[in-house]
């Protein structure tokens, strides 16, 4: 697919996006994180994996497993994390991880094949290569795991914690995908938001990722980050583009909520770009990956044509959860540490958010889930619905309501005027049948999904929500 032809799918439309910048929900899942309760526990959650497995003993699994230790903070982050230097705190979680690995493989049968594994945080790199060869050994005593050639094993992590010869060894233990948080290249506005990384150090870890066969390199930026400017961050974009030819590419909207983030209170709020700046380095971020070949697959991310995230875009088979976008939608995930969470057909179990919970539920030979969520009917549509508007950027009212087995308009008749509305401003077309996200909407896609989501409209408001752009 040529630069011309992906430059058609997605469009900056100024108007638009000042018309619905406002705050909405991620839709990582439906309904969201913010409506799980205390109600919905371990037995809950046993009950609905012993109803998984009878319907599907066969299907496949995804773990992810939350490392949640950072050596240091980093201002802008919202992410739940420990910050220490003091690597021996890492030490009571890894059992007690390694605890929890085995108390969870019971509920699966070997037939129950784990063909995806997410390491996230935090830092997955906080750990030692010993120890993580160790995490991933539990893993494979007590799960199925596919061969590496056949499976998604991927780690987020930090380049400054990736000495010469890590990523060699992280390819040894399994892994075969791999993300690197950059941010920002710009020394002064690493200084700001206290991440220094030199872009050397980078590149070096990229090329190892490309010398040791990891199938995807996965790079992190943001912007509207204090001292950024539309030039610092195209240089950024530059030296991405040309020096780490990068698979992926997601690129975070900075938001400011110290009220929420403590760290980001350590942040000069009067040096963080104006809002129309913010927009412009936007917009030309989005023109320079499209011309450099990118295709835009989704919120915040981006995928070299050939990559798997565009390939299945085209084929209509890309999926969303709690990672992002993934290609495999045939997966239950489920979640190991602290503050992690499961989704399996027809629930979601989110774990204790602090260590003394964490430690000791499992230290009682417990699962570690304090809240989840039992999906109604009308659940699991809505998430049908959303999931496919963020996938596809369109839906297809019979095949819809065929593979639901609904009455589409009159399931969401409530929903038409919304529609119609979307439609006479730009941001979707609609010929009775098939709804399409237009090239300017694309930007705007949780919008779209919030239409469509019941308890906006008549749910409690909550604050989890982030900025649309």
């Amino acid at each position: 697919m040529t630069a011309s032809l992906v430059s058609q799918e997605v469009r900056f439309d100024r108007a638009l996006i000042e018309k619905y910048d406002r705050a909405g929900p991620r839709y990582t899942s439906y309904p969201t994180a913010p409506h799980f309760h205390e109600g919905f526990g371990p037995r809950e959650f046993q009950l609905e994996i012993a109803r998984s497995s009878a319907e599907q003993p066969d299907r496949a699994l995804s773990l992810y497993l939350h490392i949640p230790f950072c050596d240091t903070v980093c201002y802008y982050c919202a992410c739940n994390k420990i910050i220490t230097p003091d690597r021996a705190r890492a030490v009571p979680y890894l059992e007690t991880l390694i605890r929890e690995i085995s108390l969870m493989g019971r509920h699966f049968t070997p037939e129950r094949q784990v063909t995806q594994i997410h390491f996230g945080g935090g830092s997955p790199s906080y750990l030692t290569l010993d120890q993580t060869r160790r995490l991933w050994g539990a893993l494979r005593d007590h799960f199925n795991l596919a061969d590496r050639s056949r499976g998604e094993f991927g780690i987020e992590a930090d380049p400054r914690e990736c000495p010469e010869g890590t990523i060699a060894h992280l390819a040894e233990i399994g892994f075969n995908r791999i993300s690197f948080g950059v941010q920002d290249l710009e020394y002064a506005v690493q200084k700001a938001v206290n991440r220094i990384q030199p872009v050397e150090l980078t590149q070096r870890c990229v090329a190892e990722a490309r010398a040791h066969g990891f199938q995807s390199v996965n790079l992190d930026l943001i912007y509207g980050l204090p001292l950024q400017t539309e030039a610092s961050f195209l240089k950024t974009l530059e030296v991405v583009i040309r020096d780490l030819d990068p698979d992926r590419l997601a690129v975070f909207n900075y938001a400011h909520l110290p009220q929420y983030f403590t760290p980001q209170r350590r942040i000069d709020a009067t040096q963080l770009p104006p809002p129309e700046v913010k927009l412009r380095i936007l917009e030309q971020t989005i023109a320079r990956l499209l011309e450099a070949g990118y295709v835009y697959v989704g919120m915040d991310h981006f995928a070299k044509p050939g990559d798997e995230l565009a390939m299945a875009q085209r084929q209509g088979g890309l999926h969303r959860n709690f990672q992002g976008y993934t290609t495999r939608a045939e997966c239950d995930l489920v979640g190991l540490g602290l503050t992690s969470i499961s989704q399996f057909g027809h629930a979601y179990a989110q774990n204790y958010k602090t260590l003394p919970e964490y430690y000791a539920r499992i230290d009682a030979g417990e699962l570690a889930i304090f809240r989840g969520l039992a999906l109604t009917a009308d659940d699991r549509i809505r998430r049908d619905v959303i999931m496919r508007l963020l996938c596809d950027f369109q839906l297809d009212r019979a095949a819809t309501g065929k593979r639901l087995g609904i009455d589409f308009n009159a399931c969401f008749a409530e929903e038409s005027p919304e529609i119609a509305r979307m439609v006479a401003e730009g941001l979707l077309e609609d010929d009775g049948n098939l709804m399409r996200v237009t090239a300017g909407g694309r930007l705007l896609i949780r919008n779209v999904c919030m239409a469509f989501d019941w308890y906006l409209a008549h749910g409690p408001q909550t604050k989890a929500f982030s900025k649309t752009i």
